[in-house]
């Protein structure tokens, strides 16, 4: 296989690298706003990085680039609509809350549209009464906390009124249909608890991973339930002083032992999205064996970072300037990383959540 080489690496200072040094332009028409017909059909970038290139291939030649006894690892999380439309008590005026957190049974923490209409002791209505909330309390960074008051079960009714938490940079005139409830949620998505999908798993089919294991490929599932600090703006410049926030992560016994086993044998470990890097990471020793359990993944990876579990890693593209993309360029390098979006961006990739990926070997 020929992958197109970039230039030689320059030297870069990890202990001072500045957020800015992960930005580039990316025009608006190359934000996907629909996901392709077929899960399969997108465009996937190979990156190699012992070769320091890359080659434009299709996600559904996906196994051509697999190994009998690698083990791809997949986040089992499934989406929950966390945005709730609706309005102030005695108001007819909009209003919109995104939920971030379960601070406990039936009290969140959320980001509220108009933050300034929503004081403590606001009662909001869903769903034309099918739900109901109190503002409790408002906290320092903006957000709001609300108490679900429903005699029924809350997933249930938030089910029923409750929308598909689609990212901003969508941005349609219609709002998330059943169409969106299928497409941002992956095949083989359990267990619930995410604000936002782990989208390198969106492009998978049940017949792309019944080939996969034909070929003797494993595979494993973890669980990252994504939330608000997976995409929450890095706010410094120095990238040594950001923290993503912690988030719930649970790799079982089997999940444990199937990667272990395969470290052991000098088997590639291959993470499906830099949700599963994180836990994965979060989860292993400095030797690379990896603990069962529940866990806040509260893992910040930046330059300088040296990868313990995973040997590589499938993923969609990245915001310019976010943790996401910081997350990458140390997998794959940030030169490489760096010169890769450029081709994609000249490519006509499509980006972001319902676009193309990018496999990192």
């Amino acid at each position: 296989m020929r992958f197109v080489l970039k230039k030689a690496a320059r030297h870069i200072n990890i202990e001072k690298m500045l957020i800015s040094e992960f930005d580039y332009k990316l025009p608006e028409e190359l934000i996907a706003q629909e996901p392709l017909a077929e899960r399969s059909a997108s465009r996937m970038l190979v990156v190699n990085r012992a070769a320091g290139g890359w080659r434009d291939e299709q996600f559904k030649n996906l196994s051509a680039f697999l190994q009998k006894g690698d083990v791809l690892v997949l986040n089992n999380t499934k989406v929950f609509p966390a945005r709730l439309i609706g309005n102030r008590e005695n108001f007819t005026g909009k209003i919109e809350i995104f939920l971030v957190r379960e601070i406990e049974k039936n009290v969140w923490e959320a980001l509220a549209r108009p933050a300034r209409r929503m004081k403590a002791g606001t009662n909001l209505v869903f769903g034309e009464g099918k739900l109901q909330a109190k503002v409790l309390d408002k906290t320092a960074d903006g957000r709001i906390v609300v108490n679900f008051q429903s005699e029924r079960d809350f997933y249930e009714i938030l089910e029923a009124v409750g929308q598909t938490p689609l990212p901003p940079y969508i941005n349609r005139e219609e709002k998330p249909d059943q169409a969106d409830r299928e497409r941002y949620q992956t095949v083989f998505a359990r267990e619930r608890g995410a604000i936002a999908a782990p989208t390198a798993g969106l492009h998978f089919t049940p017949e792309i991973l019944a080939e996969i294991g034909r070929g003797g490929v494993e595979t494993a599932e973890i669980t990252l339930h994504v939330g608000y600090g997976t995409f929450e703006p890095v706010r410094v410049e120095n990238l040594s002083e950001h923290r993503v926030a912690p988030e719930t992560s649970i790799i079982s016994e089997e999940t444990a032992e199937i990667v272990n086993r395969a470290r052991a044998e000098n088997r590639r470990v291959i993470a499906i999205g830099t949700t599963t890097t994180r836990a994965l990471e979060s989860a292993a020793d400095e030797n690379g064996k990896i603990s069962a359990g529940w866990r806040a993944a509260n893992l910040t990876i930046t330059p300088g970072y040296k990868f313990r579990a995973v040997n590589a890693l499938l993923t969609n593209f990245h915001l310019p300037q976010s943790s996401l993309l910081v997350l990458v360029s140390t997998f794959a390098g940030h030169d490489l990383t760096m010169s890769a979006y450029k081709h994609a961006v000249a490519e006509k990739y499509r980006f972001y959540s319902y676009g193309d990926c990018m496999l990192i070997i």
